[in-house]
């Protein structure tokens, strides 16, 4: 019997076939003309149809209009033989939306980014202040801490997850009963002015009471969106996390959401097997869920979030040793936690086996997403390695040097997999993570024998290596392994 996720899949499968059939009549009326970028002699990797093979991909008006063996006429050809030519990274948990975070993004392969994960509120303006102005393509959730704070705190200022670098009722209160539907419509309002979904950080905001959280679901199912999660607990204590995901799959059972837990290793720890197969076990009995991980064996977060109140270590299995001070580059101790405690900034928490992220990888489900974002002091960016290579590193690393995964699974998990998660609140995520005609001209063209992450913890600004080109909406914002200058052809990804 075919399962409520096998049913959305076949029928946007079936319209996906449909949309294909138009766009070709369109391809045969332009291929006429000399297109505008051919890309010729590189290996095409195409992760819907498994298309691995030398050919040439024309571009004309921000489309691929062809992908062929013959090499049709265009004003600008380039070279790319021994390359691969894949279609660019859509990251959907990417803090850093700005021009200094989208530029490592871009070098990174990265053709969109998405703060899915805490969302902003209201989103509205945050669109507003990106478009036409980005190198690459963006989007935003609704921020259900970020409507929490609107209403307790009287302020919706912070953009993003600056909204838990903040203090205030919106962290530890809970919303009185009688009070939720006013939350419900600030989520709803948010939703409609083009949110892909609603983004939670439960573990930030622990006032929030599994009533409050099950209405938070109940307001994205009737918006047929996404629950974009940080899942309420972590670490040694609860099993890894097991119960904050059995809560929010109990969620998505009882009103009809769709679910995403993000970074899945970091939640589960030593324990992301079992995370892995309540997951898994949740679709295979028909919900709509799905997961992603980041390749490092730490994670980040603001020291004065409520994550690191009284009692973290034994919640996370971790002492001040484990924990970094971005800024500095110095592990922690007591004197110095509490300090940085009260002055608030980033923190590197080294907590992760490095066993976790091949698990969670070799799952066929599991997506990649970075969770990245560089904060800026002093003028310097500072923060996690994953802000600047993640996706090299998967590449380099994971694929080609310790073989965890496939290279086509590698690109799998950084395109395909993110586009199909967002297709059904933006019908046009069926044009992204493909390389096939009529879909967008978003691709990256990077040289499988030398990709690699350059960032480190001690020096994570750093651009990745062996990301030759990138194009987005067929505009190039890396050419050469060098930004393009003066381009900003970035835009809004949205829900319907």
């Amino acid at each position: 019997m075919m399962t409520r996720f096998g049913f959305v899949l076949a029928a946007a499968t079936l319209f996906s076939g449909a949309a294909w059939q138009s766009v070709d009549a369109q391809v045969a009326r332009t291929t006429s003309a000399p297109l505008d970028v051919v890309l010729v002699g590189g290996r095409v990797m195409d992760p819907e149809t498994n298309l691995d093979a030398v050919r040439a991909v024309g571009i004309k008006g921000g489309r691929i209009v062809s992908v062929t063996s013959g090499v049709p006429a265009a004003r600008d050809t380039v070279d790319v033989r021994g390359l691969v030519v894949a279609p660019g990274f859509i990251d959907l948990h990417s803090h850093g939306q700005d021009s200094i975070n989208y530029r490592y993004l871009a070098h990174d392969g990265v053709t969109t980014a998405l703060e899915l994960e805490l969302g902003t509120y209201p989103v509205a303006p945050w669109y507003a202040k990106r478009e036409g102005k980005s190198l690459i393509n963006f989007g935003v959730s609704a921020s259900h801490p970020g409507a929490r704070r609107a209403m307790l705190d009287g302020d919706s200022t912070a953009e993003g997850a600056d909204v838990i670098s903040a203090t205030g009722a919106f962290v530890r209160s809970p919303i009185d009963p009688t009070r939720l539907p006013q939350l419900e419509g600030r989520l709803d309002a948010a939703l409609n002015q083009g949110a892909l979904g609603i983004g939670m950080g439960i573990n930030y905001t622990p006032a929030a009471t599994r009533q409050e959280i099950l209405r938070t679901f109940g307001v994205a199912a009737r918006h047929h969106a996404t629950v974009f999660v940080h899942l309420r607990s972590a670490g040694l204590l609860d099993n890894g996390g097991a119960a904050g995901v059995q809560e929010v799959i109990a969620d998505a059972a009882a009103t009809g959401a769709s679910l995403h837990v993000v970074h899945v290793t970091s939640m589960g720890l030593s324990a992301t097997p079992v995370l892995l197969d309540l997951i898994d076990g949740a679709r295979k009995h028909g919900l709509d869920v799905t997961t992603e991980a980041y390749p490092y064996t730490a994670g980040a977060t603001f020291l004065q979030s409520a994550i690191f109140d009284p009692g973290f270590q034994e919640r996370q299995g971790i002492d001040y040793k484990d924990i970094m001070w971005a800024a500095t580059g110095e592990r922690l101790t007591a004197e110095s936690f509490t300090r940085y405690r009260k002055q608030g900034g980033l923190a590197i928490i080294f907590s992760i086996p490095e066993s976790a992220a091949d698990q969670a990888y070799r799952d066929p489900h599991v997506m990649v997403a970075s969770d990245g974002g560089f904060q800026i002091h002093n003028g310097v960016p500072i923060g996690h390695p994953r802000s600047a290579g993640t996706h090299a590193r998967i590449l380099g690393r994971f694929v080609r040097e310790r073989h965890v995964i496939s290279l086509m699974d590698g690109v799998r998990k950084m395109t395909l997999l993110p586009a199909r998660r967002l297709e059904r609140v933006d019908p046009d995520m069926k044009r992204k993570g493909r390389v096939q005609a009529g879909a967008d001209a978003d691709l990256v063209v990077f040289d499988p024998a030398r990709v690699i992450d350059r960032a480190t913890f001690e020096q994570p600004a750093q651009y990745s290596d062996g990301i030759v080109h990138v194009l987005v909406n067929g505009t190039f914002v890396v050419r050469g392994s060098n930004l393009v200058p003066g381009v900003a052809p970035g835009r809004p990804v949205r829900g319907r």
